[in-house]
């Protein structure tokens, strides 16, 4: 028994190159993604540690300076209005963001502060969350956009009227709507403090660029397998005589 290469018709050529190059493509993309991620985790990872500026000059630069600015404002705390980011995780445990409504003593647009992250109990019982501070702050953070979310199935804000308000995503639209005042599209993530009671491990909320890489591992095999059938499919036995 031997192998004959028959000829493919132009169909199947056409076929497997389309095939070919969506595979091939689709996975270039996803390299090109995870290098785009590494530089932003990069980046940081650097702005956490950098000097701070104003809030001003962080709003009047953000579009040209990195995405993630570590700034400092001095203002007072809306010690009424407070939110809890529910279903966030940390070192497998399952617990709240809490957030602050933050004005800031030059009157420019007030701000959510994310004040840092509790654990649930045991019990699976909401945090107590500790009093929100109240007299005049100065405060240093990253001035970023606001945390990511999975499905926006509805906050539901004015259904509630106990504070803490309960969140399923943060959307400062909204909870400027809540409150009656318009905020800033961005939120100011708190540096860490040992004395906190808060968990304070910011990062960029997108994909890690290992996922990135997974994909594109994913759609090069695609891509092995196009050519390995194509070849299956044209390379066939031939009984000998």
């Amino acid at each position: 028994m031997t192998r004959t290469w028959h000829r493919p018709s132009w169909f199947a050529i056409l076929l497997a190159a389309v095939g070919l190059a969506f595979f091939l493509g689709l996975g270039s993309w996803q390299i090109d993604r995870a290098h785009q991620k590494e530089r932003l985790f990069a980046a940081f990872a650097v702005a956490k540690d950098a000097p701070a500026v104003s809030l001003a000059d962080a709003r009047r630069t953000q579009a040209a300076a990195s995405r993630y600015p570590r700034v400092e404002v001095t203002g007072h705390y809306d010690a009424t209005h407070g939110y809890l980011l529910d279903n966030r995780f940390h070192a497998g445990r399952i617990g709240v963001l809490a957030f602050a409504v933050f004005e800031p003593t030059d009157g420019s647009t007030p701000l959510l502060v994310a004040r840092g992250w509790l654990g649930r109990d045991r019990d699976g019982q909401m945090p107590r969350v500790p009093p929100i501070p109240q007299g005049e702050q100065h405060l240093h953070g990253l001035y970023a956009p606001p945390p990511g979310s999975g499905l926006r199935l509805g906050n539901a804000l004015p259904d509630q009227s106990a504070w803490p308000k309960v969140v399923l995503y943060v959307d400062p639209a909204e909870i400027g709507a809540d409150i009656g005042r318009t905020l800033d599209d961005r939120v100011l993530l708190l540096d860490a403090e040992a004395s906190s009671a808060f968990v304070r491990d910011w990062r960029p909320q997108v994909f890690p660029p290992a996922r990135h890489y997974g994909y594109a591992f994913t759609w090069f095999a695609f891509a092995l397998l196009t050519v390995g059938l194509f070849v299956g499919l044209h390379w066939r036995r031939r009984d000998a005589a």
